[in-house]
């Protein structure tokens, strides 16, 4: 009896293997569908479709990894030494190949010359004999044993911007005659620096150019030398009254310059932490945006301090200024909403910022506003000038941008200080409405049109869209605008 019943049981066993292999593998094939096929590309600003959009003249954010272990350390160290401009080779940043002497304390890990501050930026920083020849793009350090190579813009993550950024290479100081002779040297320790890559785009300038600089040098207290590599004089001429505030010396071209510069210390690429922001817990000094917007207040004589309802006596009306644009996502109906708005009980205002326009008049004008209203583009960069207190509308053109207008203007808002809106353009209000059929898959579908990727989306709803506010809810918006204000 029992080799009869063994039988008949092994049968049975060997068929529930099977099912439950079946059903093992056909979970796996549902798995790989899905994740093939059914993944959503939103949720959250840093997901997969953020990803495709960082090949791109974009503006979206990348969130800083945390800090290189001593970072904080490091940058709050006594950046001000006055050591001799040229030191007999001593002990520089240590290099990964173990050749140097560390600085750090004792008995702690040394840190290699160059680092990611964040996955946006890279910063070189070494001391002892240091000698720039910028025609060459090479720095020579003493005591290092191996050569590191770097592009000086916070802008890692892009290819893209990162193509129009001149590489420079720190080498190990050659012997003797060998090294080249010192044509000029300096007291102060020297910050190079790049305004390649997207610089010119306003956006562009603030996040991956100046408020880097600000984390990374308002610590040296003047006594710093800038080293600017893709030197456009007139952008230099534009921010020169910010760079007053970070060094007490002029901004050398260090690419087409003719000396060798030789410096006691030499620091190589801002830090990063986040779009138009700066992270008070990583930076030295524990300084915050609102400390950048108050050396932005001092360069360009900003006197107003905060917005109020009755405007800058504080016994009128509030100022409302309107951000125009020439070419996409502009207003087709802005003189009536300045209309709109002074039967509302604001005094209006109306410019348009570009490359050409003089910087401290502008910033005095955004300073005078109590709100500022403007479709998502690089004009609405000018928040930094707001007084606190203001009130910043953002008009989101149509097409499921909000990802992309949150982490451009709306989260760095409330950082600087200012009070934050949303004006999100129904389709009614938009120009694409007449260019495409009702059916269309950019009117009915934008989620799919971003699956194409960052080009597909410019194209449909940055580039080719204007809009034409709906006037009874715009105010209503400027409504709520003014019951915010102080």
């Amino acid at each position: 009896m029992k080799p009869s019943l063994r039988s008949r049981q092994e049968p049975r066993r060997v068929s529930n293997g099977v099912i439950i292999g079946a059903m093992l593998l056909s979970l796996c094939v549902l798995s790989i569908v899905k994740a093939r096929y059914c993944a959503t590309p939103f949720g959250k600003a840093e997901d997969q479709l953020q990803e495709q959009m960082n090949a791109s003249i974009r503006m979206e954010t990348e969130e800083s990894p945390a800090r290189t272990p001593g970072e904080g350390e490091e940058e709050e160290e006594d950046v001000s030494s006055t050591a001799p401009a040229v030191a007999t080779p001593a002990a520089v940043a240590t290099t990964t190949s173990g050749g140097g002497k560390g600085r750090g304390k004792k008995g702690s890990k040394a840190k290699p010359t160059c680092y990611m501050t964040s996955k946006r930026s890279e910063r070189c920083d070494a001391s002892g004999d240091i000698r720039v020849d910028g025609n060459r793009s090479t720095i020579y350090v003493s005591g290092i044993d191996r050569e590191w190579r770097t592009k000086p813009y916070a802008r890692y993550h892009d290819p893209v911007a990162m193509a129009h950024v001149r590489e420079y290479t720190l080498k190990p100081l050659p012997v003797g005659d060998a090294a080249p002779a010192c044509t000029k040297n300096h007291s102060v320790p020297g910050f190079l620096f790049s305004n390649g890559g997207f610089s010119g785009n306003l956006y562009h300038d603030y996040t991956d150019v100046l408020v880097p600089l600000f984390i990374s040098t308002h610590q040296f207290k003047g006594r710093v030398q800038f080293l600017l590599s893709g030197m456009k004089p007139w952008w230099v001429g534009k921010f020169t009254p910010f760079f007053r505030q970070l060094t007490r010396h002029d901004v050398i071209d260090v690419d087409n310059d003719q000396e060798v510069h030789c410096f006691p210390r030499i620091v190589v690429g801002a830090t990063f932490h986040k779009d138009m922001g700066v992270d008070p817990r990583r930076s030295p000094g524990h300084v915050s945006v609102v400390d950048f917007k108050r050396a932005l207040r001092r360069a360009f004589g900003l006197g107003r301090e905060a917005a109020s309802r009755g405007g800058a006596t504080g016994a009128g009306m509030p100022r409302l200024l309107i951000i125009s644009r020439r070419g996409s996502r502009r207003f087709l109906n802005e003189r009536e909403m300045a209309r709109a708005a002074a039967a509302a009980g604001f005094e209006v205002r109306m410019a348009e910022p570009d490359q050409h326009t003089d910087m401290a008049t502008f910033a005095r004008l955004v300073n005078s506003a109590d709100v500022m209203v403007g479709v998502h583009g690089a004009g609405l960069t000018n928040m930094v000038f707001l007084p606190r207190g203001a009130v910043l509308i953002q008009v989101v053109p149509f097409g499921g941008l909000e990802w992309l207008t949150g982490v451009t203007f709306k989260d760095p808002a409330a950082d600087m200080e200012v009070s934050y809106m949303d004006y999100n353009v129904r389709l009614e209000e938009s120009s694409l409405i007449d260019q495409y059929p009702r059916n269309h898959q950019v009117l009915t579908d934008p989620y799919a049109v971003h699956k194409q990727g960052w080009d597909a989306l410019k194209t449909a709803y940055l580039d080719k869209q204007n809009i034409r506010m709906d006037l009874d809810r715009f105010k209503a918006t400027l409504q709520e605008a003014m019951s915010r204000l102080p």
